[in-house]
């Protein structure tokens, strides 16, 4: 029996409540107490979840940030995560799929949207909620093709469109050429790329995983810094927030749970430019790295960790830190899960059901925001905007 963890702290400066009761899902939604915060350490179970056993077994050569160099990481991720790659019995469905690019500042910026059936009417009444999402790979790994089957899930059970960015990889490009991309195609979607597809500008999140949350949580501090317009909330899976060089889980989870521990130093040194002028505690390099008083202000953030990752400790503290910021803050944690399971959902039901945990998230984070949307905001700046005339390609379901 395992235990999935449930914190939500109220908005405003007030201290965390007691984390909130759920319902039970496939042995691993039993509701645990926590305490007055959110831990800095997260719990472990005594046991790695079956299923995910299996999976590792069945695949020992997958690894991110393991021995062999990162372009046969991206080869093998290609044809064990591609959609192509997988049994079209486990392929979820999704009621439409775009693609396009807009020009960005390095060049066209490939987006992938994903419209789901549930949010039809909300995207004909000008409505509709979306979620720009940035993959993980260590900024080095990985393509939307092979997150696109769990995020056709968030979409589908969350009602929101899913913008999935194939952002320039590193090492060939370094930071901050990433965070430049991200906040362009937030532009776009905040402005008339989204007013096209029917997307409200005030329902616009961001999220993303391992890299990509350290992303998104580099981007919520950024534009909050340049008077940008905020997202509506930040959505971090699994996130990097800072290097876990002094953690207990880069200890427990050093290595054969698909994410090498020691490999994330490698992202890192792949990320970072040699320059005097950038330096891994730089605030949109470690956001977790950053003081509670820094961090205030922020969107409302919702962040999953797992017991079985080299990661685990860096995400709780970060949500630990936020929430202590004022930022409002939910917070849940899967004990026997390991990094990445957006792109497992076609081996375990585990997987799924975390996905499913991660949509219903976005979707009560779009009904605040739907609620709010009456109310005038203040300009917060103006914005550099890049061509926002978007390039269409040829594609199919």
């Amino acid at each position: 029996m395992s235990n999935h963890f449930v914190f939500n702290s109220p908005p405003g400066p007030q201290s965390p409540r007691s984390p909130m009761t759920s319902t039970s899902h496939n042995n691993i939604e039993t509701p645990h107490s926590i305490g007055p915060r959110i831990p800095t350490v997260g719990p472990r179970a005594r046991d790695l979840h079956y299923s995910i056993r299996d999976f590792l077994s069945a695949y020992p050569l997958l690894e991110l940030g393991g021995q062999e160099h990162f372009t046969v990481e991206r080869r093998r991720h290609q044809e064990v995560f591609g959609l192509h790659a997988l049994p079209k019995d486990k392929i979820h469905p999704i009621d439409d799929v775009e693609f396009t690019a807009i020009r960005g500042p390095h060049g066209t910026i490939p987006i992938r949207i994903l419209y789901p059936s549930s949010g039809k009417d909300s995207r004909n009444k000008g409505r509709a909620g979306a979620l720009i999402y940035s993959h993980g790979g260590g900024y080095t790994v990985g393509s939307v093709d092979e997150f696109e089957n769990g995020l056709r899930l968030v979409a589908e059970e969350s009602g929101c469109q899913v913008y999935a960015v194939e952002y320039r990889l590193a090492p060939e490009f370094k930071y901050p050429v990433q965070l430049d991309e991200y906040s362009a195609v937030i532009d776009w979607v905040q402005g008339e790329g989204g007013k096209t597809r029917g997307v409200h500008p005030d329902k616009v999140l961001g999220g993303g995983d391992s890299a990509g949350g350290n992303m998104t949580a580099a981007i919520c501090l950024r534009r909050m810094d340049e008077g940008r317009k905020p997202l509506a909330g930040q959505v971090l899976l699994y996130p990097e927030a800072r290097l876990p060089f002094d953690t207990p889980a880069s200890a427990e989870n050093n290595s054969s749970l698909y994410l090498e521990c020691n490999g994330i130093f490698s992202f890192a040194s792949n990320y970072l430019p040699r320059s005097e002028y950038i330096s891994p505690h730089d605030r949109y390099v470690s956001p977790g790295m950053q003081s509670v008083e820094d961090l205030r202000g922020q969107p409302p953030a919702a962040v999953f960790t797992s017991g079985y990752d080299p990661l685990r400790d860096v995400g709780c503290e970060y949500a630990n830190k936020l929430s202590q910021a004022g930022v409002q803050t939910r917070w849940r944690h899967y004990d026997n899960l390991t990094h990445g399971w957006l792109q497992m959902t076609a081996w375990w039901e585990a997987a799924e059901q975390a996905v499913k945990d991660v949509a219903q998230e976005v979707k009560k984070r779009l009904a605040v925001a739907a609620s709010n949307t009456h109310t005038p905001r203040t300009p917060q700046g103006q914005s550099q905007t890049w061509n926002s005339g978007d390039i269409r390609f040829a594609g199919s379901r």
